[in-house]
C-alpha cells in the first residue's frame, strides 16, 4: 500500500494551508485505491489539535481532523513545538498523537510521497 505523509507548519486559522492539507487528506482517503495517509503537525500547526475551538465562520478544523481520523489516517503533532508554545498541559483532540522528530524522520523514510504545506 502506498504511503503519503503530509507535513503542515502554519497556524490553523492564520492561512488556509492546514485547511487545504486536510481537504487533500480527506480526498486521498476516499479514493478507490486509497493510500495510507499520515499527517504530521509542526510549529504553529500544533495548535489545531486543541479541542473546542470556535472559529467565527467558515471551516471547522476540529471536524475535519475528526473526519481524517475516522477515515483511518494517522495524525501526529510535535512534542517540542507544543512545549515551546506553553501548551503541554492542554488536552488534544481524541486520536491525535504527540510525537517527536524521530517519529517524523521514520514516517518520512517509510513514505512514498511527502507533501509539505
Amino acid at each position: 500500500m502506498q504511503q503519503v505523509l503530509i507535513v503542515v507548519n502554519d497556524a490553523p486559522y492564520g492561512s488556509e494551508k492546514l485547511f487545504n492539507a486536510l481537504r487533500l487528506a480527506i480526498q486521498l482517503n476516499e479514493q478507490a485505491s486509497a493510500p495510507k495517509v499520515k499527517l504530521f503537525l509542526l510549529s504553529d500547526a500544533v495548535t489545531a489539535v486543541l479541542p473546542r475551538q470556535q472559529p467565527g465562520e467558515g471551516y471547522n478544523l476540529q471536524q475535519m481532523l475528526e473526519i481524517v481520523l475516522a477515515q483511518g489516517a494517522e495524525v501526529k503533532y510535535c512534542t517540542s513545538c507544543v512545549q515551546a508554545r506553553g501548551l503541554r498541559e492542554l488536552s488534544a483532540i481524541e486520536g491525535c498523537i504527540e510525537a517527536t522528530m524521530d517519529d517524523l524522520a521514520l514516517r518520512l523514510l517509510e513514505s512514498d510521497k511527502v507533501i509539505n504545506f
